[in-house]
């Protein structure tokens, strides 16, 4: 999937997400001359400015105003061309989000959003530059694909498969050095396809973004510590979502976790939910993320331990779900 990509897991340690993503869409922009770029005087931020540099002729800055910007990439793709429009996560999917849905998601146009800053990736700007309602406002959009990638190198990944992927995508990435969760980029990325990290039989942690990596470490800290065999599945794609992953932790674990960047209603929590209560079958579940509140300020590695979305939270949230008391002769295979 990644032929031609001129960077490696070496790279990614000392690139951001966005840095990825820009130099991946330039290496795309030769190969699809369709590809077009529209930023809202974010294009350094963005690092959608890469793109620029490389092809200013198929490059537009619509100025601060989010709302033009995506009516001139429907526009845009109405006379065939892919724009792939990028600024905050924040401004995205609560200043423009009636020109997505409607200019957009209604026709079904082939336009992909790289949102950056997503979550509280950029914690210390405020509520203000904060965005833990996008993966519950863009998944509610007919015709949306919501993608979270876990690492640079999964971002891209998530890039090259959107521009495949008919229809308007949402990729949702952080701001800063994320740290590196896949080795390389070859594990087999598929929208719509959940990986299983780690494999369990004790409990089930379905993640996304930031929290796979830190799922992942706690996973190998309760190995030792506690003897559990503890199931992490990162769920990259919110929409459509890997039910089958979902219904197969069920039957296999009985336990599933939660763990997401963003409000525990209408995100990864919920969209895992339904599933949980579509199949009928009985399960201990709980969501982890940020609690039905708007966020403190501060950097995001002391939000993340304070939110207990970090390996730290993560581990002792374990704990308390496998310490809860359930009866022995409950007949978990009763569904309907």
């Amino acid at each position: 999937m990644a032929e031609g990509l001129t960077w490696n897991v070496y790279d990614a340690n000392t690139m951001t997400q966005a840095d990825i993503y820009g130099d991946v869409l330039c290496l795309l922009g030769e190969k699809y001359d369709r590809i077009v770029g529209l930023s809202a005087d974010l294009a350094k931020s963005t690092k959608i400015g890469k793109f620029a540099e490389k092809y200013p002729h198929r490059f537009f800055n619509a100025g601060i105003a989010e709302q033009n910007m995506f009516g001139m990439a429907a526009g845009l793709a109405l006379s065939g061309l892919v724009p792939v429009v990028s600024t905050m996560a924040v401004f995205t999917t609560m200043r423009a989000a009636e020109q997505v849905r409607t200019d957009i998601c209604y026709q079904n146009l082939d336009v992909k959003i790289i949102a950056t800053h997503g979550g509280i990736s950029f914690g210390q700007a405020g509520t203000t530059h904060q965005c833990t309602e996008d993966i519950a406002i863009m998944r509610s959009m007919a015709n949306m694909t919501v993608v979270v990638p876990a690492d640079g190198i999964e971002c891209g990944n998530a890039v090259i498969a959107c521009i495949e992927h008919p229809g308007p995508v949402y990729i949702r990435i952080g701001r800063g050095f994320e740290p590196t969760c896949y080795e390389n980029d070859t594990y087999g990325f598929e929208i719509g396809k959940s990986v299983e990290i780690v494999p369990g039989s004790d409990i089930t942690l379905i993640c996304c973004g930031i929290t796979v990596l830190q799922a992942r470490e706690a996973a190998q800290i309760l190995k030792k510590t506690d003897g559990l065999s503890v199931r992490v599945i990162n769920m990259h794609t919110i929409k459509p979502l890997d039910a089958e992953a979902v219904r197969k932790a069920i039957a296999e674990t009985r336990r599933i976790i939660t763990f997401e960047d963003h409000n525990i209603y209408g995100g990864l929590g919920s969209a895992v939910a339904e599933v949980i209560a579509e199949s009928g079958k009985a399960c201990a579940f709980t969501r982890v993320g940020i609690p039905d509140c708007y966020s403190l300020v501060g950097y995001p590695e002391d939000l993340y331990h304070h939110y207990k979305f970090d390996a730290d939270g993560i581990v002792g949230k374990v704990r308390e779900v496998m310490g809860k008391d359930f009866e022995e002769d409950e007949n978990w295979e009763d569904g309907f």
